[in-house]
């Protein structure tokens, strides 16, 4: 079985609920704890969900808005593959087959 895993990223609505509604204000709460990003950078943390994001940046995150990771991302299962059981017949294949035929060779 394969599980695709996906996260929904929290960190707007927990810095609403904490009162902090421009994303600018994080800017210097993040630089007292040693986290040194621009304001484009810190818009783009608040706003859109994060692909790699620093332990440091996460607990720094944490530690400003008095909150767990569990606050701010939620995992989820995203697609469920059943795997496929011995013996059973394959998906016959929709479409034509390629052949790639190089010039001089058989």
């Amino acid at each position: 079985m394969i599980r695709k895993m996906g996260y929904r990223w929290n960190l707007r609505k927990v810095m609403a609920d904490r009162g902090l509604f421009q994303t600018s204000d994080l800017v210097p709460l993040l630089a007292e704890r040693g986290v040194h990003l621009s304001r484009e950078q810190v818009f783009r943390l608040v706003t859109q969900p994060p692909q790699r994001l620093s332990m440091d940046t996460l607990a720094a995150l944490c530690d400003i808005l008095a909150a767990t990771p569990n606050d701010l991302v939620d995992i989820e299962v995203v697609n469920v593959q059943v795997a496929k059981a011995a013996g059973q017949a394959r998906p016959v294949p929709t479409g034509r087959r390629t052949v790639v035929r190089r010039p001089g060779l058989p």
